[in-house]
């Protein structure tokens, strides 16, 4: 399941993510307000955790990921 999430994970970075997808020239200082992006995030959180705990941090990352979110540096836990 790991490999699953991880390569799901890339596949997305790859295609859809306007910070690593194809379409990265449209926002040359990032869209992300955090960092690490919220892609790159979820990748690390599996990869260290798992799918289920990794998802789960992931989520909760996305959740934080709004217009009224500071944002800033936001490292998965160790």
């Amino acid at each position: 399941m790991r490999m699953i999430a991880l390569g799901a994970i890339r596949l997305y970075q790859m295609t859809l993510s306007p910070d690593h997808g194809p379409l990265r020239f449209l926002h040359p200082n990032g869209f992300c307000r955090f960092h690490p992006t919220c892609s790159s995030y979820a990748f690390e959180a599996v990869e260290r955790f798992g799918t289920g705990k990794g998802l789960w941090l992931a989520m909760k990352r996305l959740l934080r990921c709004h217009p009224w979110s500071p944002g800033g540096i936001d490292e998965v836990p160790k």
